[in-house]
């Protein structure tokens, strides 16, 4: 992260350091937490979210003297105590059946088999200008046009084109799920019928030549097969707001100064 003069602050001023009680948090620190305590909203810091310097108040609460200060106590035995620590006082309910049934009923996607693509492409690379990927798309277009006329070429023009190891294998990919390709290819796989798709498709790898051999429909699948992962998805919520409350809490006991909003 880069930071800025205080001569290109308005007024010149310094923002006053930050302390959790008498330990004061660098302002690298700060930075690397801050990533924990993403705003609500654009340009805005999340209403009422622990200041964060929450580390700090987690470490001075288990009594781990001096690790802020010092590499005498390991990462390890800092995340323990912690870890000790939480086990101890943070208070976490238990989700009930009838709270599961109702978290099931409102969130269905996320507890279904996901669709699954037998996928085959050729991966035409593009260089970073304009015009390379406009070539790598032209060439993409005369193979399509081809493939349309004979289909049987695809495992040759995979061996001949493509910039992907899959290449060895004529194309083919295998099956996929959604997350096992970059993200911009894998939100239009996710779409696609069967059959050779009609024009090359973009990633940040160049353009992808893509055949779905195959195609499996996600399914539903009944609560009692996923209740265990409906009562973990619920449990960490109530761990994560648990652990914002305490946190508020200690902010309060221990003592806060400074901005420490980032």
């Amino acid at each position: 992260m880069q930071m800025i003069d205080i001569e290109q602050l308005p007024g010149g001023v310094a923002a006053p350091p930050v302390r959790v009680g008498d330990t004061p948090i660098d302002e690298a620190t700060i930075a690397l937490e801050m990533q924990y305590h993403p705003a609500e909203t654009a340009g805005g810091s999340a209403s009422g979210s622990p200041c964060v310097g929450g580390q700090a108040q987690l470490r001075q609460r288990a009594s781990v003297p001096g690790l802020l200060s010092t590499r005498e106590v390991s990462e390890a035995q800092e995340d323990a105590a912690i870890a000790a620590l939480l086990e101890q006082e943070l208070e976490v309910p238990e989700p009930g059946e009838a709270d599961c049934q109702r978290f099931f009923e409102t969130h269905r996607e996320r507890f279904s088999e996901p669709v699954q693509l037998r996928v085959r492409h050729i991966l035409l690379a593009a260089a970073d200008d304009s015009q390379g990927r406009d070539d790598a798309y032209q060439l993409g277009e005369k193979l399509l046009e081809q493939l349309k006329q004979i289909p049987e070429r695809f495992a040759e023009f995979a061996q001949h084109h493509s910039a992907c190891p899959s290449k060895e294998l004529d194309g083919d990919l295998g099956w996929l799920v959604s997350g096992q390709t970059v993200p911009e290819l894998d939100r239009a796989l996710q779409h696609l019928p069967e059959g050779l798709h009609e024009r090359p498709l973009a990633s940040r790898y160049g353009w992808h030549v893509v055949s779905i051999d195959e195609r499996r429909e996600g399914r539903a699948l009944p609560f009692d097969q996923v209740i265990d992962r409906v009562r973990h998805s619920l449990r960490e919520q109530a761990t994560r707001r648990a652990l914002r409350h305490y946190l508020l809490a200690l902010e309060s006991e221990i003592g806060v100064e400074g901005d420490c909003s980032g």
